[in-house]
């Protein structure tokens, strides 16, 4: 495992945050001594810290958390990529080699499909304040004990009476951290039940049962990605008032070409054969509507609003904009559940997406128009 801190662009790791500790890679067998040299050499700087990690070794992994307990630490889960590393793989030696070097350098938050699995929720657990982020992903299983023999060959039975007790070992000790961590047991009593050659991804509803991160809403901060297609994307999980259910919907903004684009939210087909009503809005301008009905894809909806630039650009004018679902009720009542989203990211994302945008149809139009200008002088 490798730490380092990573400064980021302004607002980078929440507002007023640019700088954060990075956790990244397996628990190896001498991870909590280095990690205890690494906070002492960084001193009081009061910085959240953002996890990347398959596990590894429990005992390790519940020092570092005691560590965590003592700092009053804020903890994520994310993934650092960081720009001194070019075109190399972030774990290319190369890289490594740069995260190990005790510089301060320069990255990027991802959390999409970012994991913290095995030892490294029970590690989490140690920091006093833990936010998940709607699209990063948690995973537990049962511990495995590794059996060292000294001095001559072992029989089976040995190797299963070691076994024996390194489990009963590692269920003590993990019984006590968490009392002392004041964490909700269900979680270990989950994992014992858990094969370790298997993996469980803790849902939101168990994220929030067992007190990892009780927060009912939570949002990524807009970003941008640039693969099959660029888009400005966030992911919201929420719970739903009525049922308790949760429900994690997807936006995202695409562009045909610089003054032209849409704004796309897909979420888990609802069970209601009426379609509801969709809109956003915020202080500097009316409610635009989704077109009705949405498309259906594989089990999900896929809402669309097309939208010109002063139309996106305005939902950025305001630290967040309203998202509201208008039902038609019994007796022909209309009720209206308005959730309030974050626009954090959005123009920085924006500004990378127009980029990558075609230019506006008039402008080429124009250019075809002047050239031919230019031919017939």
């Amino acid at each position: 495992m490798v730490f380092y801190v990573a400064k980021g662009a302004p607002d980078a790791c929440g507002r007023g945050c640019d700088s954060w500790i990075v956790l990244e890679g397996q628990v190896d067998a001498s991870a909590a001594p280095r990690f205890k040299k690494f906070l002492q050499r960084i001193g009081n700087r009061n910085l959240p810290l953002y996890f990347h990690s398959p596990g590894g070794n429990l005992d390790q992994a519940l020092a570092m958390g005691a560590m965590l307990r003592e700092r009053h630490a804020v903890a994520r889960v994310a993934r650092t990529v960081v720009r001194e590393c070019g075109f190399e793989a972030q774990d290319s030696e190369v890289c490594l080699k740069l995260k190990q070097s005790g510089r301060e350098l320069h990255g990027d938050l991802w959390t999409r499909g970012a994991t913290c699995n095995s030892a490294c929720p029970y590690l989490m657990l140690g920091a006093t304040t833990r936010e998940i982020a709607a699209d990063a992903l948690l995973a537990v299983h049962s511990a495995k004990v590794i059996v060292h023999f000294r001095g001559g060959v072992p029989t089976p039975e040995m190797k299963a009476a070691a076994t024996v007790r390194g489990i009963e070992r590692a269920d003590r000790m993990l019984s006590s951290y968490f009392v002392k961590m004041g964490a909700d047991l269900g979680l270990l009593e989950l994992a014992r039940s858990i094969k370790f050659e298997s993996m469980h991804v803790l849902t939101r509803e168990q994220i929030v049962r067992f007190g990892i991160d009780r927060r009912e809403f939570v949002e990524t901060p807009w970003s941008f990605e640039n693969n099959s297609r660029s888009m400005a994307r966030k992911a919201v999980v929420e719970r739903n008032d009525v049922d308790k259910s949760w429900r994690t919907t997807l936006w995202r903004i695409v562009c045909f070409n610089a003054d032209q684009f849409e704004l796309d939210m897909q979420r888990p087909v609802l069970t209601s054969s009426v379609f509801p009503s969709l809109s956003i809005s915020n202080g500097a301008s009316a409610a635009q509507y989704f077109k009705s009905p949405p498309a259906r894809l594989q089990g999900f909806e896929i809402w669309g609003l097309r939208m010109n630039k002063e139309g996106i650009q305005s939902l950025m004018s305001e630290p967040q904009f309203d998202f509201t679902e208008t039902v038609q009720a019994s007796g022909g009542k209309r009720l209206a559940h308005t959730a309030k989203l974050s626009s954090e990211g959005l123009g920085s994302a924006l500004a990378s997406l127009v980029e990558t945008c075609p230019p506006p149809k008039n402008v080429a139009l124009r250019q075809t128009v002047g050239a031919g200008e230019a031919v017939a002088k």
